[in-house]
């Protein structure tokens, strides 16, 4: 039996860990976070996704899974740490893959010839190559004798299981031997289609995608907030005009959030900053969207203030970065909820998947339907879709109405 180790524990490692331990594999996860650890051995999961807790659970318990602090000896090391960016003075942020080296130099230890390495975690280009410079230098050992390749995750949140089975991927391995053996591993648990290229074009097809999500959200976006300022439904229009067929629009929101599509395009802008001028436009078109939704909700406050003789309670519906998860990571309405609050209004909140948080009360739903005078929607969490909307005051920026 392969022993493949897992380097972070969170919404892709887990998911990660627990299929490869239900998938023939004896696995060993990875994370600093020793919290973490003991509520993964003990079969209890810290995050919110469908049947992640059964596949850990069924781990646990037959041993194939154990999570730990400090690495031991493998034949696969699967790297799925953060990699965020650094908030500079400057208008592009920094990637920042401090995450990725630390995760490399705690193996270093542990590894031996033949061993195979794969970077999960979304990277700048040449990263997967800066690797392997760090374990020739650390440890004389050459791509020759460790195989090393990058192969971006590429999972919606909510669904993960069934698309790290489903999903096709992408392969790039730093020598044709690498992505043989990489492609080998993937075949043992992926029923998509595997396509091997090199690792340089396997990191910037990862940052393309979001990019090119990011771009399209980012017209939803700005037409949502045209729309409002010539009083047209957004929500008719976009739906008539995909009617063409080839149009096909996507819905605006609160503005973008998550690990992904609002931090990967900036990894192509920092890479060529006087080239990509429409990356980084829809980039802060979806930054925009999310102050444009406070202006809106205070402009509704103000508004109803003078009605009530009284400040009004805004209800928040939703904190997460989409819905159905509790990631709040990069999350406009987190953004957008904590900013009302900074300018003193008053404010409840809710969001059904997550329990607590270290700034924000969270309250239940009825405790918030029942106490505000407006309620705002910023994320469609099946849960809202069944409130009875009659009779209430609401402003929705994730189109709710349309599922009630």
């Amino acid at each position: 039996m392969k022993h493949c180790c897992v380097i972070g524990l969170g919404y892709i490692g887990l998911p990660t860990a627990a299929l490869l331990a239900n998938s023939g594999y004896q696995v060993s996860g990875l994370d600093i976070n020793h919290k973490v650890v003991e509520k993964i051995n003990k079969g209890v999961i810290h995050i919110v996704e469908p049947s992640l807790d059964e596949l850990v659970k069924k781990a646990i318990r037959n041993g194939s899974l154990k999570a730990r602090t400090s690495p031991i000896s493998a034949d696969i090391f699967l790297i799925a740490v953060p990699t965020p960016f650094k908030k500079t003075s400057g208008e592009i942020p920094i990637p920042n893959i401090d995450y990725v080296f630390q995760a490399i130099k705690t193996i270093l230890g542990v590894l031996k010839s033949g061993d195979l390495i794969i970077i999960e975690s979304t990277c700048p280009l040449g990263t997967t190559k800066n690797i392997s410079e760090i374990i020739y230098k650390e440890s004389g050992k050459n791509i020759d004798e460790i195989n090393i390749a990058y192969c971006p995750e590429r999972v919606l949140p909510g669904n993960i299981i069934k698309e790290l089975i489903s999903n096709d991927r992408v392969i790039g391995g730093l020598t044709s031997k690498a992505s043989f053996e990489a492609k080998k591993f993937y075949s043992s648990f992926c029923k998509g289609n595997l396509y091997t290229t090199n690792a340089k074009t396997a990191e910037l097809i990862k940052l393309t995608e979001n990019a090119y999500r990011d771009v399209n959200i980012a017209f939803a976006n700005e037409l949502s907030i045209l729309c409002d300022s010539v009083d047209i439904n957004v929500g008719e229009l976009i739906s008539l005009a995909n009617h063409h067929p080839r149009v096909n629009i996507l819905q605006p929101g609160c503005g973008v959030g998550g690990h992904c599509i609002a931090i990967d395009p900036w990894f192509i802008a920092h890479e060529a900053p006087e080239i990509t001028p429409l990356i980084q436009t829809a980039r802060k078109v979806n930054n925009l969207k999310s102050k444009w939704v406070v202006k809106k909700i205070i402009t509704r406050s103000n508004q109803l203030e003078k009605e009530l003789s009284r400040k009004p309670i805004i209800g928040c519906m939703g904190l997460s970065f989409k819905a159905n998860v509790d990631d709040l990571r990069e999350s406009p309405a987190l953004e957008i909820t904590s900013t009302l609050i900074d300018l003193g209004e008053n404010i409840l909140v809710c969001d059904p998947n997550i329990i607590s948080h270290s700034n924000i009360q969270i309250d239940t739903i009825e405790t918030v339907i029942k106490g505000s005078d407006i309620l705002v929607f910023l994320v469609a969490h099946k849960e809202f879709s069944t409130i009875d909307l009659k009779d209430i005051n609401i402003i929705d920026f994730c189109g709710i109405t349309s599922l009630n």
